[in-house]
């Protein structure tokens, strides 16, 4: 009896308990990497909204205007850095996805399976809530990191920046994370710098969200607009876009298309051109 419980190991773990006991602890890890990763790149938005996005009259300066742009801008690398950061420490723990939506897609394209999809879903959204709560409590004056359309930004607008957004967020986890090949180690990097990128483009308009969680948690402290659910369906739309092209890539044998892009074998470079003395190839 005593040998039996001396040699218990991972797989005898889970022959007792499925994969419930590693979902579970997949969904502490994604709490605690969402709670950090959106309470840092959350507190740099506060930071903008309370010291450089501030005006002195009803019509901003042109001043403002670029004040506003290297706010924008100042947030997008918070978001993208702090995702890298985090990615990087919880990535071979948890995978790091922190975006629903994500979840989602890997669901979609067999990555993960729907238990630990809905756990994990739950745990990015509390995160969400637990870490606009952190700084709304460590912060001085009411929490400014809520999402909003921009003036004049129809919600259908918003609803489609989002999609787009989210898909191509998303596309850099299924191909740099899902696909193994020799850069899905550093693939964190590659979703921090996709997020800034997204982010350059869509924090102006819808302030971009590109995760639910992050939508969700602040509003449950400073409230709902009437537009939220496009946070909820824009990310949706694009992990779904995201899989289907996915799907298809794989559907079509892509890796066929350019072989050996991976390869680090000096064998698989091209043959050295030989030239004539009057510069044609021979």
């Amino acid at each position: 009896m005593g040998k039996k419980w001396t040699n218990f190991d991972q797989k005898e773990r889970e022959g007792l308990f499925g994969n419930v006991y590693n979902d579970l602890i997949a969904m502490a890890g994604e709490f605690v990497g969402t709670v950090l990763f959106l309470l840092f790149a959350l507190g740099a938005s506060q930071s903008v909204a309370t010291n450089l996005l501030e005006t002195t009259g009803a019509t901003p300066s042109s001043t403002d205007a670029v004040t506003k742009l290297l706010g924008y801008f100042y947030i997008s690398a918070a978001f993208g850095l702090s995702l890298f950061a985090m990615a990087s420490i919880f990535y071979r723990f948890t995978g790091s996805i922190f975006i629903p939506s994500v979840g989602l897609a890997l669901v979609l394209c067999g990555v993960i399976k729907p238990v630990r999809f809905v756990l994990v879903s739950l745990a990015q959204l509390l995160g969400g809530i637990v870490a606009a709560s952190i700084l709304d409590g460590l912060t001085p004056g009411p929490l400014a990191v809520s999402v909003t359309l921009a003036p004049g930004m129809s919600r259908t607008q918003g609803l489609f920046i989002e999609m787009f957004a989210t898909a191509a967020l998303t596309m850099s986890v299924l191909m740099l994370a899902a696909e193994k090949h020799l850069c899905t180690p550093q693939a964190p990097l590659g979703f921090g710098l996709t997020l800034w990128a997204v982010m350059l483009f869509s924090i102006q308009s819808t302030g971009g969200a590109v995760n639910t969680a992050r939508a969700f948690g602040p509003a449950v402290i400073s409230g709902f607009d009437d537009y939220h659910w496009i946070y909820w369906l824009g990310p949706t739309l694009g992990s779904l876009l995201a899989a289907a092209f996915y799907i298809m890539l794989k559907h079509f044998h892509y890796w066929r298309v350019n072989p050996g892009q991976d390869s680090t074998d000096v064998r698989d470079s091209p043959a050295t051109p030989v030239l004539s003395p009057m510069g044609s190839n021979v």
